[in-house]
């Protein structure tokens, strides 16, 4: 059974994303030298897969994927790594599933992070946080609130490569059983 070009796809976000997870959690950092060459990796294997036409859908599924991201970081919600990956991400997956990656990504992550909040006893804090940041985020637009943000470091923190690579799981093991199912 031949593999699919979705599978191939999936299988390059899913290793780039477990890539950066065991970064992010030994150093709360996802480095350059693994999102920059993920980027271009994935813009040529649909240059070479599908040709320059699903290049440049390779590019705009990066460009969606990296700017909801985006607006995370502006918010003072993550670090630059994370929208990086999330870019490098949709580069690999192109639009054929980024929906989904994107999709279980911020499922998953929310469950990690009401999880942690769970494990580390501060469940009623973090609910009275995202009220603050809800009513903040109004009143203020994107900027980012000055004590509850990501680069406080008694925030409650969650290395959000995991979230990721857990989405592109998701997402592979769905595109593989489709294709089993066939």
């Amino acid at each position: 059974m031949a593999i699919s070009t979705q599978t191939i796809y999936m299988e390059a976000a899913l290793a780039c994303a477990s890539i950066a997870s065991m970064y992010d959690l030994r150093t709360r950092r996802i480095p350059n030298k693994l999102t920059l060459p993920a980027i271009l990796f994935g813009l040529a294997l649909h240059l070479y897969r599908g040709g320059p036409a699903e290049m440049g859908w390779s590019a705009l599924a990066g460009l969606i994927a990296g700017g909801v991201f985006l607006l995370f970081f502006l918010a003072g919600g993550m670090g630059a790594g994370d929208v990086k990956l999330m870019t490098a991400v949709g580069c690999l997956v192109g639009t054929g599933n980024i929906k989904e990656v994107l999709l279980a990504t911020v499922i998953i992550g929310a469950v990690m992070g009401i999880a942690l909040a769970i494990y580390r006893g501060q469940f009623r804090q973090t609910l009275l946080n995202v009220t603050t940041l809800v009513q903040h985020h109004r009143a203020e637009g994107l900027a980012e609130h000055p004590e509850l943000n990501v680069r406080n470091p008694s925030s409650l923190r969650l290395p959000y490569a995991l979230p990721i690579a857990a989405g592109c799981l998701v997402t592979f093991l769905m595109v593989s059983g489709k294709e089993l199912i066939r």
